[in-house]
């Protein structure tokens, strides 16, 4: 039987970095090498780095990190390049008499990796552009309405501004004629846990806080002190770059669309920070919806005990792994 792959995951800003280096640091004192693998969206691209809390060099140095800095902002990124990689990365380890940790908050990426996605076709800059061209009449609302009609399931999980999301829910019925949820529930296992089609027994301990208040405060204290290294600076340095522009997945992120905004003059900066705040209490909120429907452990981050409690939990299967 497979050893079992630990996957840290839950919403953004909770610390699942921070425990992933705990362990890693914990694993070594007991002669056991952690190489974490980043299932994050952002952190794929080179020079985003404050906005998106990317582990720092030191880190990066003291704990071999994967799938961090491999593209450029101009590039695309998609779940199934990440479930091809992570599965790669996850052999490459184990030969190596490493450890797996499979380490983010991006959801869609932990289910290519882990449930596989049946009949999704790739994406077809001809249906792109005409649905950005339909978006420019009718507005991402409009859009988002329109995904309602042929597809509820996947239109009552994503916000009406949501482009990215609804464009790829409308782009894959126009390719397919079927709805995404519909191709999604067609994916193999509906649990993910079944082992003639998982490569790997995945194990996942979720961070997810008990108190969502406290969870939107530490996320706008997390803005701020992101502000305040200069993320406005960053942003800019792609700004000026000339060749990147909002429909890119990597100026769609959280954080980097509002602070473009700013940057073209269309809000303020106090707009800008009110939009990042309610973008990142919506990205984790999404998050939290997706955690919901996995099989995991799950402990509040903000309970000294319950992060204990993961600690052990992770721990024990990290050690499994290793025999």
């Amino acid at each position: 039987m497979p050893a079992k792959v630990l996957s840290i995951v839950g919403p953004t800003g909770v610390g699942k970095s921070n425990l992933a280096l705990e362990l890693a640091r914990e694993c070594r004192q007991q002669h056991q090498n952690i190489e974490i693998v980043s299932m994050d969206s952002a952190l794929v691209y080179r020079g985003m780095n404050i906005g998106t809390a990317k582990p720092t060099p030191n880190e990066q140095a003291e704990v071999v990190h994967h799938l961090i800095d491999i593209r450029d902002p101009s590039e695309s990124y998609s779940a199934a390049h990440f479930a091809s990689d992570a599965k790669q990365l996850i052999e490459e380890i184990q030969v190596r008499g490493h450890i797996p940790l499979i380490v983010g908050g991006t959801m869609l990426y932990w289910r290519a990796w882990v449930y596989g996605f049946s009949k999704l076709p790739p994406a077809d800059p001809q249906t792109r552009r005409q649905l950005d061209e339909e978006a420019a009449l009718l507005g991402w609302p409009g859009m988002h309405t329109k995904l309602a009609q042929i597809d509820p399931i996947t239109a009552s999980r994503l916000q009406p501004n949501d482009s990215q999301r609804i464009q790829r829910a409308l782009e894959v019925y126009a390719l397919t004629g079927q709805p995404l949820s519909q191709l999604f529930e067609e994916s193999p296992s509906a649990t993910g846990r079944d082992s003639e089609h998982l490569e790997h027994d995945v194990e996942v301990i979720s961070l997810e806080p008990s108190n969502r208040q406290a969870l939107h405060v530490r996320l706008e204290e997390r803005f701020d002190q992101m502000l305040e290294n200069n993320f406005i600076e960053e942003v800019r340095t792609l700004f000026e770059r000339g060749d990147l522009h909002t429909n890119l997945p990597a100026i769609r992120s959280v954080g980097y669309r509002q602070a473009w905004e700013y940057l073209e003059g269309k809000v303020d900066y106090p707009t800008m920070k009110q939009k990042a705040y309610a973008a990142t209490r919506q990205l984790s909120k999404r998050q939290v919806t997706w955690l919901r429907a996995m099989q995991r452990h799950a402990f509040d981050p903000f309970n000294s005990e319950e992060l204990q409690a993961a600690k052990s939990v992770a721990m024990a299967t990290l050690q499994a792994s290793f025999k």
